[in-house]
C-alpha cells in the first residue's frame, strides 16, 4: 500500500499490475477504482467476478492523459476531438461512436459504443499521467453499492482480491458524469445520461 502522495515508483507497479493481468485498486478523480487490462479477458473477468458485475455490462477505458486516448482513436471526427479536448482531462465519462469496435471487453453488449475516461489528476495524483496504456475501469464497489471516497469505505473482499492498492487519500466522493456524444459529429447533439460531478451547465459552456 502506497501513501497518499503518489510517485514514479507507484506509476510503475500500476503498469506492471496491469501488464501482467492482475486488477488494481487505484484513485481517480472522483472515486476509488477498479482496473485492469481491457484487452485481456482473464483479467476482466477476474475484475467483474470481484464486483459481482455481469460480464455484459459496460465498463469505461481509461487513460491517465489525453494525449495517448487520442491517438488509441485516430477515427474520431473533428467535431467528437474537438469536444474530447474542451472536456478531458475531467470528472466525466464521455460515451463515444466506437466505429472501429475497439475494446470490446469493456463494451458490453453495445460494441459500436465506447465509454472513455481521463481523470482530471491533481498534484497527489499527478504521477499517474506518465502512464500511456490504457486500463478498463470501474468503480471499486461492489456491484449496486455505495461508491468510495477512501480506501476505507472499499469492501474487504475487493481489498483482499487487488493484486495492488493505491492510496490516494481522501476523493471528492462523487461519480464521474457521463455524457452521450454519440451523435455529435453529425449533428452536434449531446445529453447527459448521469449527472455527477460536473453539471450540465458546465458541459454547455465548455461545448460553446
Amino acid at each position: 500500500m502506497t501513501s497518499t502522495v503518489l510517485d514514479d515508483g507507484d506509476a510503475r507497479r500500476l503498469r506492471e499490475c496491469l501488464e501482467g493481468g492482475g486488477v488494481a485498486l487505484f484513485p481517480a478523480d472522483t472515486v476509488y477504482g477498479l482496473g485492469c487490462d481491457p484487452e485481456r479477458r482473464s483479467a476482466v473477468e477476474r475484475l467483474y467476478r470481484l464486483k459481482g458485475r455481469h460480464v455484459d455490462r459496460p465498463s469505461a477505458v481509461m487513460f491517465f492523459a489525453l494525449a495517448p486516448a487520442l491517438r488509441a482513436l485516430p477515427e474520431l471526427g473533428a467535431a467528437e476531438r474537438r469536444a474530447v479536448t474542451a472536456l478531458l482531462p475531467g470528472l466525466l465519462t464521455l460515451l463515444l461512436p466506437n466505429r472501429e469496435r475497439r475494446f470490446p471487453l469493456a463494451c458490453g453488449p453495445d460494441p459500436s459504443t465506447l465509454g472513455l475516461r481521463v481523470p482530471l489528476l491533481g498534484e497527489a495524483l499527478r504521477a499517474l499521467g506518465a502512464l500511456e496504456r490504457p486500463m478498463l475501469q470501474s468503480s471499486a464497489n461492489l456491484s449496486g453499492g455505495p461508491e468510495a471516497r477512501r480506501l476505507a469505505d472499499v469492501a474487504p473482499r475487493l481489498l483482499a482480491g487487488a493484486d495492488l492498492i493505491l492510496d490516494g487519500g481522501e476523493l471528492l466522493g462523487v461519480p464521474s458524469t457521463v455524457l452521450d456524444l454519440r451523435d455529435y459529429e453529425a449533428s452536434g447533439e449531446w445529453k447527459v445520461v448521469r449527472e455527477g460531478a460536473v453539471a450540465t451547465e458546465a458541459v454547455a459552456r465548455a461545448l460553446g
